[in-house]
């Protein structure tokens, strides 16, 4: 599975729903930034359509595209954010406030359940990645 469906596809077609009716649309021009290296985060992201870049300092580290998901370290572990996230091309994000969605994970298990496997394998998914791409044995 590609790490852009952990979240999706982790979920049931209500959690999904429960995204789309309290989350909002943005339309974001190519070259807008989505995230500052150092924000606080009171927003989780869910890229709809677009490729966006996520840069450390001047590099850039990854791209991502429909299906991927961003602020999902902030809102677990209640940092600033640690990259930027910049548009590659206009993107369609779906925004879900923070303290809505904390909220669900507490007034529904079964969503909340859901919802950190599919970050947990998101996150595994990209740490996987990154030791393959430095180089690190026994990934």
């Amino acid at each position: 599975m590609h790490k852009g469906q952990f979240i999706l596809g982790a979920l049931d077609e209500s959690d999904v729903a429960w995204l789309r009716s309290h989350g909002k649309l943005e339309e974001l021009e190519s070259g807008a930034d989505l995230i500052r290296e150092g924000q606080v985060l009171d927003t989780f992201y869910i890229v709809m359509a677009g490729v966006l870049a996520v840069f450390h300092g001047e590099k850039e580290m990854a791209r991502l595209g429909v299906g991927e998901i961003l602020g999902e370290m902030s809102f677990v572990d209640a940092r600033c954010a640690a990259a930027q996230v910049r548009t590659i091309e206009p993107c369609l994000i779906l925004s879900i406030p923070q303290h809505r969605l904390a909220v669900q994970l507490l007034e529904n298990p079964g969503f909340g359940s859901r919802f950190y496997r599919a970050i947990a394998m998101f996150l595994s998914s990209r740490l996987r990645s990154l030791v393959i791409q430095f180089g690190i044995d026994d990934a």
